[in-house]
């Protein structure tokens, strides 16, 4: 109930002129810069950082709050619309909401994605007042081992869900973990494949092998179609969602809810590993699953409210433990410091005004986020009514602008190249891009975590299964793995049966006289 009161105070804060014109400003601009292939939220804030010390620290914060909010929406309209993730955690959303956008549905898939992050959104910051004590208590608990496990059940998950194959899946993955490798052994110093580059001694950063793989890869991939043919006109379809829509939608947005937030209140869980689960769930579950990989809107609506929920969730860690589990979330901890504010266990004590008015305004911005770019939804469609040279000519500028910005180096141009030719190597033979990008993105962490798994056991491999979670993710694994091949070869060897009994039949038949 003091929670509660709390909240409501923070409304009455929240809802000043002021205040609602900072939450305005920080949607705007999050939603403009999330669009930018390669410059996401964590960028802006950081650009913004010096701006606000004329700021009171509630208005700087609320601000930044709805950059988070309005750069993760932002980065899946260029996902659906050009398949450019302006963010590595609306990877996921360019599977399913570019095949849509080229069947007609782009304001569809637009819309679903603006629905469910609003419900994502508001569920998750409902959560955030409401489980925040528990979840907070649940993530301390894991070890090292329950990290390790998790992120194995998303490479397996996603590799053998994605492409033609599992072959293809897999090799995918070891792909994208080559690239992951690439940097200074965190424990030895070993540089690993840097071909005595010192710029690579850091590794390759996620947003440029995001923005190449996709970006540049189709980029590359529609300019040789376009020399062998002229591409037909992708129309822009109905503005509004159908009943069938809205049916097939309300479920992966919850399940995607339900998802997304636990694994943004884990420290070090992130956004991506959630969006990955989502659809592969999305995927299992469906009604329709011939039609994943070519236009599912499930495979829409569901890793969207991950994505929104699990940025949501990342709050957790960030108020009560001040530990951040992203880079936006590590530049807002830096927004708190140049107020002298310290977040951490006695942040809802000491500051509470602060908390709960910084609360409050996600519910605002939140819905300011919906209100803005629903109606935008069609509009955003047309730009695939743009010539298709002038549109990736377009979308090549950018990607090399953004991964210039990355570190100001020439040398993440070249990077960009490289793994842009990846990318269109990949499409052209039949290679999940997905996988490269899980392998990339969590294949450092997955290291991290093993060794100090095994630091912890003494070398001992059976720490890995020292946790409850980790036993649970790798028995489903094992039936995940080993159930359907032994159900596909008992099927095959009944009708190889029955079969036989019917030819057996029909000869009796014929020497009976």
């Amino acid at each position: 109930m003091d929670d509660l009161s709390l909240l409501m105070n923070g409304f009455a804060n929240a809802l000043t002129f002021q205040n609602l014109f900072y939450a305005l400003i920080g949607v705007l601009i999050g939603t403009a810069v999330g669009v930018l292939p390669g410059i996401g939220p964590a960028m802006t804030v950081a650009l913004l950082l010096p701006l606000t010390y004329a700021l009171d620290v509630t208005g700087s914060l609320i601000m930044f709050a709805g950059i988070y909010y309005g750069g993760m929406y932002g980065g899946s309209t260029t996902s659906i619309l050009l398949n450019t993730p302006g963010e590595s955690s609306s990877v996921v959303t360019a599977l399913e909401g570019n095949k849509m956008a080229k069947l007609g549905r782009g304001a569809q898939a637009l819309a679903t994605a603006a629905i469910g992050s609003f419900v994502a959104g508001t569920i998750a910051t409902g959560a955030i007042v409401l489980v925040a004590p528990f979840i907070v208590a649940i993530a301390i608990s894991l070890g090292a081992p329950s990290y390790f496990a998790m992120m194995v059940f998303a490479f397996v998950a996603v590799s053998t869900v994605l492409g033609s194959s599992r072959i293809r899946g897999l090799a995918s993955l070891f792909i994208g973990l080559a690239v992951g490798l690439v940097g200074m052994d965190a424990t030895t110093g070993q540089p690993r494949l840097t071909f005595g580059q010192p710029l690579l001694a850091g590794g390759i950063d996620v947003v440029v092998i995001a923005v190449a793989l996709f970006a540049i890869g189709e980029a590359l991939w529609i300019a040789a179609h376009l020399r062998k043919s002229k591409p037909a006109t992708i129309p822009v379809g109905v503005p509004w969602m159908g009943r069938q829509d809205w049916k097939r939608s309300w479920k992966p947005w919850l399940r995607g809810t339900a998802i997304g937030f636990p694994f943004g209140a884990i420290p070090a869980g992130g956004a991506e590993i959630p969006t990955f689960l989502s659809y592969v769930t999305e995927k299992r579950l469906s009604k329709h699953p011939e039609e994943f990989g070519h236009g599912a809107i499930e495979g829409v609506a569901g890793p969207e409210a991950a994505n929104n929920a699990s940025a949501a969730g990342t709050l957790v860690p960030l108020l009560t433990l001040g530990l951040p589990t992203t880079a936006t979330a590590a530049v807002m901890i830096a927004a708190f410091n140049q107020f002298g504010i310290h977040p951490g266990p006695l942040l809802f004590e000491k500051e509470p005004v602060l908390v709960w008015t910084l609360i409050a305004s996600l519910f605002i911005g939140n819905t300011m986020l919906l209100v803005l770019n629903l109606p935008l939804a069609p509009l955003w469609a047309k730009l695939l009514r743009i010539p298709r040279p002038y549109l990736y000519a377009g979308i090549l500028f950018f990607a090399t602008l953004g991964a210039y910005a990355v570190g100001l180096q020439a040398l993440n141009i070249v990077i960009l190249l490289v793994i842009g030719a990846l990318g269109y190597a990949c499409r052209r033979y039949g290679l999940p891009v997905l996988p490269v990008i899980v392998g990339a993105i969590l294949g450092p962490e997955m290291e991290r975590q093993l060794r100090r798994a095994l630091q912890i056991g003494a070398g001992d491999p059976v720490i890995l299964l020292s946790e409850p979670l980790p036993i649970m993710l790798y028995s489903i694994l094992i039936l995940f793995l080993i159930v359907p091949p032994i159900v596909a070869v008992v099927r095959r060897r009944s009708a190889a049966r029955r079969t036989a009994d019917a030819v057996a039949g029909k000869r009796s038949d014929i020497l009976v006289p």
